[in-house]
């Protein structure tokens, strides 16, 4: 890590870190603001023994070829670790290959995998298929298991426990360090997908070993980039860098700027969208058509007390289950009917999008049903009043005849 990346110490508030880290030092005289945009695929090197050095120094920011990572990498590893609270960051083409170079770092054939059964869809698409495919099983467990009920699960050849607080669609808060503790016990590493907790939930400080984020969302912020990061501890560098390198995953140098970029409003867009988001959540909640409305921050979680335990806020995602006499042919045709929110699967953007979510959750260990027809939501920058508005009018048309819909 550059001398200038932690200057102003951890002592300093986040939003005053995030700020400053990851630019050139004021000390270093005339320069710019922003790191400047380098695009390489070649490094020259002045004489022999220069190349030698960056060959033997490859797992640091020295590589001797462009899929290492330049300046404009470097920075946007820097301010990613600053965020999770790691020691290093590897950047990655989305937060699928983030995901992809996590697991591959830790697993090969005759390995075991234990796997949330609330985990994003495209992360069971890979432990049954590639994974499987070479030779790694993968055992899904309830998100909400305990420390005893996670260390049954635990085989001799597990090395990998991966996590994902809250999960995707459903919304489960896990006890990580119960968990935790309960793989580093027999020697299986902790992977966590911390798209949803961001900065709110600091992984090192739980237990976990590797903690994977989608950059699209938040870090990004604006639903025009795929990103995705590895954030580790000094230990595991050389096992998650090895694999990027080796799986020949690189991000484009362009769309890291526009990251290092975005990553400067993160916590005033962070705090905005989430106060929003709660505001939203609220409303929905005292709504009769309703039946409960999945946000870890909001007290009727059934998990509220582990979130305020492990959390120190919130964002902008959650779900919403509506009352079983509704069918999701009634919640789909309310979605249609939204002005303000596009139907999208991403999030952490400045947009608000909703998704259907009956029908699409896949579950071979708990059950899919959440009690009713649901659908997701992400909150952007809008006026919540306004948000309200547009989800009342859907609202209140769901117990309108289809027929007086279509006149």
């Amino acid at each position: 890590m550059p001398d200038d990346a932690r200057a102003h110490g951890p002592a300093m508030a986040f939003e005053t870190r995030l700020s400053q880290l990851g630019r050139p030092a004021k000390r270093a005289g005339k320069g710019t603001v922003n790191v400047p945009l380098i695009r390489a695929s070649t490094v020259t090197f002045p004489d022999c023994a220069t190349l030698r050095d960056a060959r033997l120094r490859r797992l640091d920011q020295y590589g001797s070829y462009g899929i290492h990572g330049l300046a404009t990498h470097h920075a946007l590893e820097d301010v990613v670790a600053e965020i999770e609270g790691g020691d290093r960051a590897a950047i990655q083409g989305s937060g699928l290959a983030a995901i992809v170079v996590a697991m591959m770092a830790y697993l090969k054939a005759g390995d075991h995998c234990l796997m949330p059964d609330s985990c994003y869809g495209p992360t069971r698409n890979l432990c049954d298929t590639l994974l499987a495919g070479f030779g790694v099983e993968t055992t899904y467990y309830d998100p909400c298991i305990d420390e005893a009920g996670i260390a049954k699960l635990i085989r001799d050849n597990t090395r990998v426990v991966y996590t994902e607080s809250p999960g995707s669609h459903s919304f489960e808060v896990q006890d990580v360090p119960a968990i935790s503790r309960a793989a580093h016990a027999r020697g299986a590493k902790v992977l966590m997908d911390n798209t949803w907790g961001i900065h709110h939930f600091q992984p090192f400080r739980h237990g976990v070993d590797v903690s994977i984020q989608a950059l699209t969302k938040y870090v990004v912020g604006h639903s025009d980039v795929l990103l995705g990061s590895v954030t580790v501890k000094n230990a595991e560098w050389p096992a998650i860098k090895n694999a990027q390198v080796t799986l020949g995953q690189y991000a484009s140098a362009d769309d890291v700027w526009l990251a290092l970029r975005g990553s400067r409003t993160l916590p005033v867009r962070l705090a905005r969208q989430a106060e929003s988001a709660m505001t939203v959540a609220r409303w929905l909640e005292g709504r009769p058509e309703v039946l409960r409305v999945l946000h870890p921050a909001l007290e009727s979680h059934p998990q509220h007390a582990l979130w305020k335990r492990d959390f120190s806020g919130s964002c902008s995602l959650f779900g919403v289950v509506f009352q079983p006499r509704y069918t999701m042919d009634q919640v789909n045709r309310l979605i249609d009917g939204l002005d303000l929110f596009a139907i999208g699967a991403s999030w952490g953007g400045y947009e608000s999008l909703v998704l259907p979510t009956t029908g699409t959750l896949t579950r071979v260990a708990t059950s899919a049903d959440l009690g009713g027809p649901a659908m997701r939501l992400h909150i952007g920058q809008e006026d919540p009043r306004d948000l309200i508005a547009d989800l009342g009018a859907g609202i209140a048309a769901l117990d309108t005849p289809f027929t007086a819909l279509e006149d």
